[in-house]
């Protein structure tokens, strides 16, 4: 394999993970469910929802940490995700040396 091979095919391999990023949805959440967060493989929040429940107690400090939390969650999710993405794209990729 030719080095101007090697490039098309990663380029390709880098391509198809960036639409599985735009794709992927990801939901992660925080204190038993009060708080959902759904985010993008691009890491970006698309939406959070914040259970009833949460406000009755009127503690503004809890949900910032369940929210800071549910978004990290969020974020490892995603993390994991394309890891095992990027995994499953380069399983057919052999490069001599690298790989």
């Amino acid at each position: 394999m030719n080095m101007q091979q090697i490039m098309k095919q990663a380029q390709k391999m880098q391509e198809q993970l960036q639409k599985q990023m735009e794709t992927t949805v990801i939901e992660a959440g925080a204190g038993g469910g009060m708080i959902t967060v759904k985010m993008n493989g691009n890491k970006q929040l698309l939406s959070i929802q914040i259970d009833q429940e949460v406000f009755a107690s009127g503690d503004k400090e809890m949900l910032q940490d369940l929210i800071v939390a549910a978004v990290n969650e969020g974020i490892r999710k995603v993390d994991e995700a394309m890891s095992g993405q990027l995994g499953n794209l380069t399983s057919g990729m052999k490069i001599p040396g690298l790989f």
